[in-house]
């Protein structure tokens, strides 16, 4: 079973997903797709990492006076990773985090179990000051907020979907209520059943 994972910004998706991927003997598929697109279009990563989770005005505004002669640099690195994630999940089960598989992969027809973590802001504050190392609650909400607006464009330009719609997954699920080892076993028993079903 291919398991997609998308999630807001601080819900634990990183974690979760690798110990999904632990847990049922699969690949765990993350900076590996920003390392193939940074492989194959000879950019610098950061350059590619900016261009896959950040979408600004400025950019929307050349593409409508200028569509002939703009190039689009996130257009193109978003066609390398659509075919790496496609050729991942040709290879066999794997967790594959954000990067819009979910839709990628339902365009490959190619069936996937798609999960998207959210959780409170209160739970979510919690851990990002862990990650960006700051106690900080004006820095905390605004990365939050930052982050999460840029992963909502993202998805949004490059599949014409709600990001964070039920209907768009499988399963929605609360970390902060549920808890990350729930989570865990959650999606680990949804992707065994969902094997069965298909066998």
């Amino acid at each position: 079973m291919i398991i997609t994972i998308s999630r807001e910004y601080g819900a634990g998706g990183h974690t979760i997903g690798q110990r999904v991927a632990e847990e049922l003997g699969i690949e765990f598929y993350d900076k590996d797709i920003i390392n193939a697109a940074v492989k194959e279009s000879g950019l610098d990563a950061l350059e590619v990492e900016r261009a896959e989770e950040e979408i600004n005005r400025r950019e929307l505004f050349l593409r409508i006076i200028a569509p002939s002669s703009y190039v689009d640099q996130q257009y193109y690195i978003r066609s390398i990773e659509q075919r790496f994630i496609v050729e991942l999940a040709l290879k066999g089960p794997c967790v594959i985090l954000g990067r819009c598989a979910d839709d990628i992969l339902a365009k490959a027809n190619i069936p996937s179990l798609d999960v998207f973590l959210y959780a409170s802001d209160i739970h979510r504050a919690a851990r990002i000051g862990t990650l960006i190392g700051s106690s900080n609650p004006t820095e905390i909400q605004k990365k939050m907020q930052k982050t999460d607006a840029a992963r909502r464009a993202y998805y949004e330009q490059f599949t014409g979907k709600k990001w964070g719609n039920i209907r768009n997954y499988t399963l929605s699920l609360d970390t902060g209520f549920l808890g990350y080892d729930t989570t865990v076993q959650l999606i680990c028993d949804a992707a065994r059943k969902a094997d069965a079903f298909q066998a």
